[in-house]
């Protein structure tokens, strides 16, 4: 079934009635709108179309239709139109930012609730240095007694070690070819590099030793995002209750419970190759406790080898053009705030 362009007009006509109503969507209300030329009998024929395609839902049979995540997901890669921010907005931004920016030490706490409070929703803030800490040299130590002990030695001139029980078959000249291996082909990596391509890469290079990469490899990459050096504040959870969506008490609670620092303490790595805005819809969530609602990202320059994130959590029916535009001018505002001012040029001569 083809996804024609009448198909997407009604779908964006759709998503944009339930983003202001949080009622399910029938073909008549969309019928009404003054730029939709269709009769009400072809748009309720297209949104049952859309149903069948996975772009809608029905909640109840005699009830209207409300976006799936799939639908969610093309409005937001094509369907939403641009959101201009009004001069109010733009000041209002401006002025919390002036006023209640002036002090660093506290920054992802103010920036949480600053962005919770611009756009009604729960907010998180975020902060880590670029490329963080990676493996200087590792070292493969006989134990003797069938064991072995892995040290790890990183950029940032922490050592770490892990006893690891060797195969019978692994001998010490397997344990020194593996070493040699491990210097040249892990060191320097940051733990989104250490992919499946490069552990079997790595495990037919070892020979007999192979079998312990990826022990060693799982170990490494772990204690590398624990060296992150990412701090997160969130803000504004108890918002989610006054949405339609989290009025039964039990679901409220369930996606509230995950919205502290450890369990999304994921997002920034997902940002950290992705330029512009990222939103995460329903489904493609990292946590399970996240998959009915969309979390929207966007990244900031704090600075001195620092970068920032913010990004909120809501329902999938949120408003993602005005969420979007709004994360991007704080984002733009809190880079050139951050910005350090160049300095003077000496005149030609003339020296400190």
């Amino acid at each position: 079934m083809e996804l024609t362009e009448r198909k997407k007009k009604v779908l964006r006509s759709v998503v944009d009635l339930y983003i202001r109503t949080a009622e399910p969507v029938g073909s008549k209300a969309i019928a009404e709108l003054p730029d939709m030329n269709y009769s009400s009998a072809t748009i309720r024929n297209e949104m049952s179309d859309l149903t069948v395609m996975g772009y809608l839902e029905q909640p109840h049979t005699s009830a209207g239709r409300v976006p799936a995540a799939a639908g969610y997901r093309l409005y937001v890669d094509e369907l939403m139109a641009d959101y201009r921010l009004s001069m109010d907005e733009t000041q209002s931004i401006n002025n919390a930012i002036e006023e209640k920016m002036q002090r660093v030490d506290k920054m992802l706490e103010k920036v949480a609730k600053l962005v919770s409070q611009a756009t009604d929703l729960p907010a998180i803030s975020a902060a880590s240095r670029y490329g963080g800490a990676t493996v200087r040299r590792f070292e493969l130590i006989f134990a003797g007694q069938g064991s072995v002990i892995l040290v790890v030695m990183l950029s940032d001139e922490q050592v770490l070690n892990k006893l690891i029980k060797l195969p019978v078959q692994v001998q010490q000249s397997d344990l020194q070819v593996l070493s040699a291996v491990l210097n040249a082909t892990m060191t320097g990596l940051s733990p989104e590099e250490f992919t499946p391509e490069l552990l079997q890469r790595v495990m037919e290079a070892a020979g007999d030793a192979g079998v312990l990469v990826p022990v060693i490899m799982e170990f490494t990459a772990e204690t590398l995002r624990g060296h992150g050096n990412t701090n997160m504040a969130v803000a504004g959870q108890m918002r989610l209750l006054g949405l339609p969506e989290y009025q039964d008490v039990g679901k409220a609670q369930k996606v509230m419970s995950s919205l502290d620092e450890e369990a999304l303490s994921n997002l920034p790595a997902i940002m950290q190759n992705q330029n512009g805005t990222k939103v995460l819809v329903g489904p493609e969530n990292v946590a399970s406790e996240l998959k009915d609602t969309s979390v929207v990202m966007t990244k900031f320059d704090i600075g001195d080898g620092m970068q920032g994130m913010i990004g909120v959590v809501g329902p999938t029916r949120m408003d993602y053009a005005k969420i979007t535009a709004r994360l991007s001018y704080f984002a733009e505002s809190l880079s050139k705030m951050f910005a350090k001012p160049e300095q003077p040029q000496l005149p030609e001569g003339k020296e400190d």
